[in-house]
């Protein structure tokens, strides 16, 4: 089969890792996959002539039932769709988008949902058809750069100082959109900076989509604030391998989202054997076991005391990070993923 492939693809965010994961899925059951950024179209008409070009597509994915799935809803072949996180968990409060989505998931030939909690909202406020959501949590492969060298990632980062590889780096792994909240912790770790000057926080992610800003007004809020606070630092982004081993080498691994479908970059953390310190919201909490697989925090001064408990307590860094690869293991297989896309990919016929 011959397949469109449409998702928000932002450079080095988690929908495009996921997206580009899933193809490879495809690809690898013998289909022809073609992915597309759903930014490029402006209206359904243009992906139902895209469609109907020969050679024709044979079928279709989205993932975001808003900004991709919207564009399938005219097509004359099958689709299927993945929720994204935002669409569920945000966009569903609006009812014109709401409205839309409904009509997408109606069409849908199936869906894809990362975790149960998603799968229960999405039919709650969307579809209440059991069998056609399924879930499917995300698998997860990580590989780290092998000529990575941590000093120069730290200098480069704005991190000085004699003793610079004796710093504690908590890596906030994030674009810098609303939904990430990237200045959430910023006030409150810059205090616990000046009590211990050896604790900094280094935010990391995507700035913009191509060549424009993903939010102008907040990048420029974040770059004011991190100039003018000590202890915070924002660098620009590096490639997946790149960044793996800059996980790999941090003290913990920070998400501090408003609103998650399920993040890539805290199972990347456990899979690499590195703590995670997340926001509690219900993405979040799907995945990370509050003291087992992970820490939890629902505030900036409860995030502090969390990761001085990481700090003064070696059994239980031993312990999340022993959990949470385990975990990872368990529930986040690549292989599964891949055996449940080419199954339901063939249902698309």
């Amino acid at each position: 089969m011959r397949l469109l492939f449409l998702a928000p693809l932002a450079p080095k965010t988690g929908n495009h890792t996921t997206a580009e994961r899933i193809r490879v899925h495809i690809e690898s059951a013998g289909h022809t996959c073609e992915l597309r950024d759903a930014a490029e179209f402006q209206s359904p008409a243009e992906v139902t002539n895209l469609i109907s070009q020969k050679p024709a597509f044979d079928g279709a994915l989205a993932i975001h039932l808003f900004k991709a799935g919207r564009h399938l809803l005219d097509i004359p072949v099958p689709f299927g769709v993945i929720f994204g996180g935002t669409d569920i968990n945000e966009d569903v409060k609006v009812e014109k988008k709401r409205v839309v989505m409904q009509q997408v998931l109606l069409k849908a030939r199936f869906a894809v949902a990362f975790t149960n909690k998603l799968k229960e909202e999405a039919e709650l406020f969307l579809l209440p058809q059991r069998n056609k959501i399924f879930v499917q949590p995300q698998g997860i492969k990580t590989e780290v750069t092998k000529n990575f060298c941590w000093t120069e990632f730290l200098r480069s980062s704005g991190v000085r100082g004699d003793h610079v590889d004796e710093a504690r780096v908590f890596l906030l792994v994030c674009g810098l959109r609303r939904v990430k909240d990237p200045v959430y912790l910023v006030e409150a770790f810059s205090g616990w900076h000046h009590e211990d000057p050896l604790n900094v926080l280094v935010i990391i992610g995507p700035k913009s989509s191509g060549h424009v800003l993903m939010d102008p007004v907040l990048t420029l809020e974040v770059e004011a604030l991190v100039k003018r606070t000590a202890g915070v630092f924002l660098t620009q982004e590096r490639s997946q391998q790149e960044l793996h081993a800059a996980m790999k080498r941090c003290f913990a691994v920070v998400n501090s989202s408003i609103s998650e479908g399920m993040s890539a970059a805290i199972l990347e953390a456990m899979d690499l054997e590195v703590p995670v310190l997340a926001r509690d919201i219900p993405g979040n909490a799907a995945v990370v076991q509050h003291g087992f697989t992970g820490l939890l925090y629902s505030s900036p001064q409860e995030f502090v005391h969390q990761s001085q408990r990481l700090l003064s307590d070696p059994e239980l860094r031993e312990r999340v990070v022993r959990n949470g690869k385990l975990y990872v293991e368990a529930h986040h297989s690549s292989e599964h993923e891949r055996e449940t896309y080419r199954q339901l990919v063939d249902t698309l016929r």
